[in-house]
């Protein structure tokens, strides 16, 4: 029989560019749909209000499908699972292409995001299936540059293809390469052994999970349109998601056959490593949120330009990770991770210095260096979240840190824009005083201007509503910056070794 720990493909680099080619697929198609959302709404007829569905629908289903990997791993192995959810997410994208009403294009949309779930945690398990144990941080170095270069690449591709094209094609792009990725992946891993187990159904956890996720998820997608707890409907849906969070937790600790293995969370390493990836995750996804809007919203900047200026953050992580993966393991990798905060909260603390004067080439070599803190992030980190799973373990580990992770860009998208306005009233108001007859200053420069005019003053409102956001978006900073020299601390908490050496590391779908 043929040793499952030490599998290798008829052709290592063809299996391993069509599984980055499938997670770079799915990966990109959680962000190309954002800037397309006005022309998607007009379209179909329906409000921009109705139109953030499309998005809402896909960011539900993939965090309600994410925790639940582990299980269908179990239960219909590695690679049935991986090529399973390849095929229904390329069909899928076609029908949300196809998709003739928003009612249509939100189901298919929500179905796409379910069978995107299972295909993250699946690469990144069935990479570590192909690498040896020797070179398993080379195998993640490679998926994470997959996760870095695909959200910065989701909005401009999306742009210029519902420019050029139509916004059906930003769907239909999918369909050859998830076709290429699944057929290539299953005829280089076939040959492989697996095992599945047929444990009972935990319908009550599944049930528990789906409503406590699931609403969660809309709370956070919708809270700032329903002005947060402002709103009975937000009242309503954050109460029964946190009783049914709760008791799926509850429940889940007590099952014999858990459909999320919860117990993971014992292990120190496990703990540590998935703490710091949500924060650490949900701080960089804020910094890719705030950026983009400020420029769009108070710079001028365009969709493009404001992309543009992004953009160089990817720059280094695809020069740096395949050295940092094929030496990492020389180096704690605490070190490396430290590294990385440390990188990523000076680049927050030097944006923090910027003024409504700073220029395109300035962000943009913030943006660069921070770059540096973005190639030593995913790898180490991941690493240490894995170090001490083995067998089925990784898959169950893998999706619920994905999960975690993405459920941490949920809460940093929501919480970046309301912080962001929040901070801006304060400042607003606090600006506002000082325009008066009473300060000497502002009458003077009044005055200049030709006098007290109603467009005179419309337009101090204006400067002072751009300060105001200009100084939100400092204080913004200041708050990602310290927050990661913070998690620091928190990786330090981990134990080493990170990387067994002698031991197989690669996982079987099998107990």
């Amino acid at each position: 029989m043929q040793d499952k720990a030490a599998f290798t493909p008829p052709n290592m680099w063809l299996a391993v560019l069509a599984l980055s080619l499938a997670t770079f697929m799915q990966v990109l198609d959680s962000t190309i749909a954002n800037v397309a959302l006005p022309t998607i709404a007009g379209n179909l007829g329906v409000s921009a209000d109705q139109g953030t569905w499309v998005i809402t629908s896909f960011a539900v289903c993939n965090a309600i499908a994410l925790p639940l990997t582990g299980w269908f791993t179990r239960r219909f192995g590695q690679l049935k699972l991986f090529i399973g959810s390849v095929v229904m997410f390329t069909l899928t994208s076609f029908l949300c292409g196809f998709a003739h009403s928003m009612t249509e294009l939100i189901i298919f949309r929500a179905l796409q995001g379910f069978f995107a779930g299972p295909m993250f945690p699946m690469c990144q398990t069935l990479l570590l299936v192909i690498f040896p144990s020797s070179k398993r941080s080379m195998a993640l170095a490679l998926l994470s540059m997959v996760t870095v270069v695909a959200p910065i690449v989701g909005p401009i591709t999306g742009g210029w293809i519902t420019d050029n094209y139509s916004w059906p094609w930003i769907f239909y792009i999918n369909v050859p390469i998830g076709i290429f990725a699944s057929i290539v992946v299953w005829t280089q891993l076939r040959a492989r052994e697996e095992t599945t187990t047929h444990a009972p159904i935990d319908y009550i956890g599944i049930a528990l999970l789906v409503m406590g996720v699931g609403l969660l998820q809309v709370v956070l997608d919708k809270g700032n349109d329903l002005d947060w707890f402002a709103s009975s409907h937000i009242i309503i849906m954050s109460t029964i998601s946190v009783i049914s969070l709760v008791s799926f937790v509850i429940w889940e600790l007590g099952e014999r056959h858990p459909i999320v293995n919860l117990r993971l969370f014992k292990d120190r390493n496990f703990a540590i490593g998935t703490i710091s990836l949500t924060l650490g995750y949900a701080a960089f996804f804020a910094i890719n949120i705030i950026l983009p809007q400020w420029l769009q919203t108070q710079m001028g900047y365009t969709a493009i330009w404001a992309g543009l200026a992004a953009a160089p953050m990817g720059v280094l992580p695809l020069m740096m990770t395949p050295i940092i993966g094929r030496y990492a393991s020389k180096f704690d990798l605490r070190i490396l991770a430290s590294l990385s905060f440390l990188t990523m909260g000076a680049s927050c603390l030097i944006r923090a210095q910027f003024n409504t004067d700073v220029d395109f080439r300035t962000i943009a070599e913030v943006q660069l260096f921070m770059g540096i803190g973005v190639a030593f992030f995913f790898m180490p980190i991941t690493t240490i979240v894995l170090s001490n799973l083995n067998g089925a373990q990784v898959a169950e580990g893998s999706g619920l840190a994905t999960f975690f992770r993405v459920l941490g860009g949920s809460f940093a998208s929501s919480l970046t824009t309301w912080i962001w306005s929040r901070r801006e009233v304060f400042h607003h108001a606090n600006l506002t005083e000082s325009v008066s007859i009473y300060n000497p200053s502002a009458v003077d420069y009044l005055d200049k201007m030709g006098g007290a005019t109603q467009q005179h003053l419309a337009f101090v409102d204006k400067t002072i509503e751009q300060q105001a956001y200009m100084m939100s978006t400092i204080d913004y900073f200041w708050i990602l910056g310290w927050g990661f020299m913070a998690l620091i601390l928190v990786i330090w908490f981990a134990r080493p070794p990170f990387v067994r050496s002698g031991a197989p590391s690669a996982p079987s779908a099998g107990h």
